[in-house]
């Protein structure tokens, strides 16, 4: 029978190239407003999951909507800026 031992030094260990660069971070700071208008809408659905939705409910989601469109648009006409996973 083997026994079992853990690898404490490699879990814990420092490890550079697993931290994001400033590239990614760059194009993650780039996408906060779609991420965040997405947050929105999510937030504006869950509302309406256990109750019919009101006038203000439906109003509520289809701004979120807008808004989520309207920073897609704007990410994706970045003039020249690369995003790595952004929209293309």
């Amino acid at each position: 029978m083997s026994n079992i031992v853990t690898v404490q030094e490699a879990v814990t260990a420092f490890a550079p190239w697993l931290e994001p660069t400033d590239a990614e971070l760059d194009a993650i700071d780039s996408e906060m407003p779609v991420i965040a208008a997405e947050v929105d809408l999510i937030d504006a659905q869950i509302l309406t999951l256990d109750r019919a939705p009101s006038e203000l409910d439906r109003q509520r989601i289809r701004r979120a909507r807008r808004r989520l469109l309207t920073a897609r648009r704007e990410l994706a006409n970045q003039g020249g800026e690369d995003t790595a996973g952004g929209v293309a």
